[in-house]
């Protein structure tokens, strides 16, 4: 920095050294005495001093005023937090002939400070407020530090001549809608932010700021004086409030910059911070987000009180006559008001009648500010005494019966009703699920599958899932289906079984609640197996009539099985939009087809269509111009294994690319993008080859594809033909679409196979963030089949770029055949399923090196 009388460099360095000083002071003094306001407050404190002998050391014209906006204007710094400053000038005063300000503003940098700053005239800020909300904002917490009291003031009184309080009110919700729609609309994210997401700060800051625009006050106590809050809420606002400074100071403090994401990298930390231990069932991480989570959600409740009430404040009084519903409800305008301001207090069921009345008038878009005051004093009346009622248990199970059934629920979650209702649902509130493929809290992702389970009956999305809609709106009491989704996950955490447990809490609730023992039945039956289908279509040999015996032997009514099948769609789509795919639906679809011929009484090889498989093929292969019996050469070298594990229109497309050449010289690869509209389907077709699995794995890899399905077959004249695919779960390859990659993959893999090169050594890919946070512990499991021919393997483990060639490169060393491979990605958890053969299989010894070798290939 250039020398000036002004700023000597000891100067300089003695504030840089005073500021270093305070804020290790205040910092160890927060280690010690988790006094937040005291850390907030001091360091603002620190920074005033410091900006101020800035100021006079620098001896800046006393016209100028310094002010501190924002949340430095609030008196409030966080350990990393930015200065926001406003240099504020006279009119016409032109700052360029100023230089002290240009001095000024480089010190503020020199001296280790993170400045925002502008340079304005009180007229100047005036019309930026009236451009920009922010700014607006900003203005509203400036506070005078040094210079000019006659300046500020002018500022001051001009702010409040141009502050429209239900304008700005208006202004800030639309602000917040977008910020909500930047966050996904939900404070349950993996990694929230806690100052910027629904529930963060923001949502607190934003009533505060309202109440200063509206001349109200600066803090819950001002508010709860104008009754704009109950003395209780104020209380739970304090608390709240409370929360998020010590986690956003501990956030600061422990990654040593600004950083308001609670990402996977922070949260144990955070967690050891707030002396957050595991449990038994749950990791430090998971205890501290579920505590953000609820928070986070009394947070959105709190705001969505209070602001609505400041509107209802600031707004022009109703012209219109309230329209009666009935005795209890009636309509202001599209909002639901009570009739009766005490009607919770003598008829407490009213509670469940309110939200069956919303559901019934769906032009309701919300509750009056006096109906949701109300009812969010009145959720504790729900209790013990409550749920036994019959007239109250009725009044439940009628909310599962009416069309506009999600909304309702997620009111009833947001205000605690719910929760409140079902203390077992209450429990799982907020509680993350760290499997790295389920998005959503536990709470959440129930109401997920139930909106996905609405959507099936609804005509409007009948274009989504066709399958699943005709399913549904021919299913009797569909809303039954409703009943199972809200306990399927309701144990989770519990430890144990989640299945088990959830189950007994499914089978008091219908008892209780007067289901007749078929419907309890139905209900009970879906919770306990609500994985199994899914599991099954995954990760078994759907071509085995063994498996598909087993799978019906479970289910054993064709009720059963439509019920289980749209409760499994709607729970995968439910976990994550990264989990759900095109081909898991074909899967899910074809166990569903399988199945339901077996349950009406078909024969194992009826069940497998496989005459009708052959004579669809031959169909399709004249459909394509191709000639009678122009199959057999090549289908005489394919037993029946090949065509029970591949599908007909499969069968016609290897049969056209092979059917004059069955004894091909050279190895003939051929792609295309899938039939069922996602990803590639790859055929590989030559004779067969030592590690050539294993080889077609390491190229896929290279790529940069995922393979989801490997049907590995070995013709009677000893080739190999072999089906894969493939999709792009990363979307990297989006420059080249998967039309694109067609020729690509046919040439470059062709030449590969013509001259093999040595099998390279796996390399470990790179990791994603989550996964190095949250390992999944490597599983590898080798059992015989019911035959003892063939081998099962099931393989967890973290998933990663090369995992699968890992795998099959182990798998060649050992002299493994494999046979089939069905690959399932949930998230970043690989759970791998194998058809496979072998030697070393039969062999105790050499099955337990095998073992050992896998997992070792499996560690990140």
């Amino acid at each position: 920095m250039q020398q000036t009388p002004e700023s000597p460099p000891d100067v300089v360095a003695e504030l840089r050294n005073s500021l270093k000083q305070g804020q290790a002071v205040l910092e160890d003094a927060y280690r010690n005495s988790g006094n937040a306001t005291l850390l907030l407050k001091g360091r603002a404190h620190l920074v005033d001093g410091i900006l101020c002998d800035l100021w006079s050391c620098l001896g800046m014209p006393s016209g100028l005023t310094l002010v501190a906006v924002g949340g430095y204007g609030r008196g409030e710094l966080y350990p990393a937090s930015d200065i926001d400053l406003l240099l504020l000038v006279p009119e016409g005063f032109d700052p360029v002939i100023e230089p002290r300000l240009e001095t000024l503003i480089g010190l503020f940098w020199d001296i280790g400070f993170d400045v925002g700053h502008s340079v304005r005239s009180p007229l100047q800020c005036i019309e930026e407020a009236t451009r920009d909300i922010t700014v607006h904002t900003a203005l509203l917490e400036a506070r005078f530090l040094t210079g000019s009291h006659t300046l500020f003031a002018e500022l001051g009184a001009r702010l409040a001549a141009a502050t429209d309080p239900l304008k700005f009110l208006k202004a800030k919700q639309l602000e917040q809608a977008e910020r909500y729609a930047r966050h996904n609309d939900t404070p349950y994210s993996l990694e929230p932010n806690c100052k910027e997401s629904p529930g963060g700060q923001r949502d607190l800051q934003i009533i505060m700021w309202a109440a200063r625009a509206c001349g109200i006050g600066h803090d819950w106590r001002d508010l709860a004086a104008h009754g704009l809050v109950t003395t209780e809420e104020a209380r739970q606002l304090v608390r709240a409030e409370e929360f998020l400074r010590q986690l956003r100071i501990r956030l600061h403090l422990l990654v040593g910059r600004r950083e308001d994401r609670l990402l996977f990298d922070y949260q144990e930390g955070i967690a050891r911070a707030f002396n957050l231990s595991a449990t038994a069932t749950r990791r430090g991480a998971e205890v501290l987000m579920q505590r953000y989570y609820r928070n986070a959600k009394l947070v959105t409740q709190l705001n969505t009180l209070v602001v609505q009430n400041l509107e209802a404040g600031l707004m022009p009084p109703q012209q219109s006559e309230p329209r009666i519903i009935d005795e209890e409800f009636q309509a202001i305008g599209d909002l639901l008001d009570l009739r009766d301001i005490e009607l919770f207090r003598h008829q407490p069921a009213a509670i469940l009648r309110l939200f069956l009345v919303m559901q019934r008038h769906h032009e309701l878009k919300g509750m009056t500010a006096r109906t949701l005051r109300v009812l969010w004093q009145a959720r504790l009346s729900i209790n013990a005494e409550f749920r036994r009622r019959p007239e109250n248990r009725a009044l439940f199970i009628q909310l599962f019966q009416q069309e506009h059934l999600i909304n309702g629920l997620r009111r009833m979650n947001q205000y605690d009703i719910l929760g409140q209702y079902l203390p077992a649902f209450g429990r799982i509130v907020g509680q993350m699920q760290h499997d790295l493929f389920h998005v959503y809290t536990v709470d959440q992702h129930i109401m997920q599958v139930i909106r996905n389970l609405r959507r099936f009956a609804m005509p409007d999305f009948a274009h989504e899932y066709p399958f699943c809609t005709r399913l549904m709106t021919a299913f009797d009491d569909h809303w039954l289906l409703y009943i199972a989704a809200l306990f399927h996950d309701i144990a989770k955490g519990r430890g144990g079984d989640h299945s088990k447990l959830g189950k007994a809490d499914a089978g008091r609730f219908c008892r209780a609640h007067g289901l007749s023992g078929e419907q309890t039945e139905l209900v009970v039956f879906l919770v306990q197996n609500h994985l199994t289908m899914s599991a099954v279509a995954q990760k078994q040999d759907l071509s085995d009539p063994d498996v598909i015996e087993a799978f019906a032997a479970i289910v054993k009514t064709e009720r059963h099985l439509t019920a289980l099948y749209l409760l499994t769609v709607a729970d995968i789509r439910g976990t994550s939009p990264k989990v759900w795919n095109v081909w898991k639906g074909k899967l899910l679809e074809d166990l569903y087809r399988v199945t339901l011929l077996r349950l009406q009484g078909k024969a194992p090889l009826e069940m497998t269509g496989l005459a009708e498989k052959q004579e669809e093929a031959r169909s399709l292969l004249r459909y394509h111009g191709l000639e009678a019996e122009v199959e057999k050469p090549l289908w005489q070298h394919l037993d029946t294994a090949y065509f029970l594990r591949h599908d007909a229109e499969e069968i016609a497309w290897h049969t056209r690319m092979l059917y004059y050449r069955p004894a091909a010289a050279e190895p003939v690869v051929r792609a295309r993008t899938n039939t069922i509209g996602e990803g590639l389907q790859v055929m590989v077709y030559t004779p067969d080859q030592p590690a050539l699995f294993a080889r077609l794995c390491g190229y896929f890899a290279k790529l940069g594809y995922s393979i989801f399905d490997a049907k590995i077959h070995t013709t009677r004249h000893g080739f190999a033909l072999d089906s894969f695919v493939l999709f792009d779960p990363q979307e990297h390859l989006d420059h080249l679409p998967y039309r694109d990659m067609i020729a690509l993959i046919e040439h470059d893999l062709a030449e590969l196979l013509k001259n093999p090169p040595p099998l390279e050594a796996p390399v470990r890919g790179r990791l994603s963030r989550q996964v190095r946070h949250f390992p999944v512990q490597p599983q590898v499991e080798i059992r015989a089949d019911e035959r003892g021919s063939r081998y099962l393997m099931s393989i967890t483990a973290s998933d990663r770029p090369g995992l699968l060639f890992a795998v099959a490169h182990t798998l060649c060393r050992h002299g493994i055949a494999v046979q089939t491979a069905k690959i399932v990605t949930l998230g970043e958890r690989a759970e791998d399923s194998f058809l496979i053969t072998g030697e070393e299989l039969s062999q105790t010894s050499t099955l337990v090196r095998l073992e050992q070798d896998l997992l070792e290939a499996l560690q990140v």
